[in-house]
């Protein structure tokens, strides 16, 4: 197999061939948050929000968002997922906020791994969980963002070794 480069004959960008690749089991779990006011931790966890159940509507944001990664990411395949999972975890972080802790896991079995889709969806579930709760408190913070784990391909498996929660 020939080296993986992103760029042609001419210097200029291109998706990757990995057809030679072999196919395996690819997973990988990503972490967003989305950092709230307690009025709107009320809102979301009593489902008194305007917009609807923010939570629910978040979670097939993120779902969609994975399955529809190689349309905004330039230089992502379009690969068949086998699985998408999105859960929450609320912390308090002080008497005034909150903070929604997002995991996003993605499966396949395929040529190509899965980090990037499950990077994808928990941004996009951050920031519907934004765009639902805005008309309370335009003052919430998203992120960190990043990849917990990944597992398959070739490069093996990685886990971060910090806790950057």
């Amino acid at each position: 197999m020939s080296e993986f480069t992103h760029f042609n004959d001419e210097g200029r960008a291109k998706m990757v061939d990995v057809s030679d690749k072999p196919e395996t089991t690819r997973t990988a779990l990503a972490h967003s948050s989305i950092i709230v006011s307690k009025e709107i931790y009320e809102k979301v966890t009593h489902n008194e929000m305007k917009k609807g159940d923010v939570l629910a509507v978040g979670q097939v944001a993120g779902i969609m968002a994975a399955k529809k990664t190689w349309d905004i990411i330039p230089m992502c395949h379009p690969i068949p997922l086998t699985g998408v999972n999105i859960s929450f975890h609320w912390e308090e972080e002080n008497q005034h906020e909150y903070k929604l802790n997002i995991e996003a896991s993605v499966k396949t079995k395929g040529n190509t791994g899965v980090e990037m889709e499950a990077l994808t969806a928990a941004s996009v579930c951050a920031l519907t969980v934004y765009d639902m709760c805005k008309a309370v408190d335009k003052g919430m913070v998203i992120g960190p963002t990043f990849l917990v784990e990944k597992t398959g391909g070739k490069n093996g498996d990685f886990k971060r070794n910090t806790n950057i929660r």
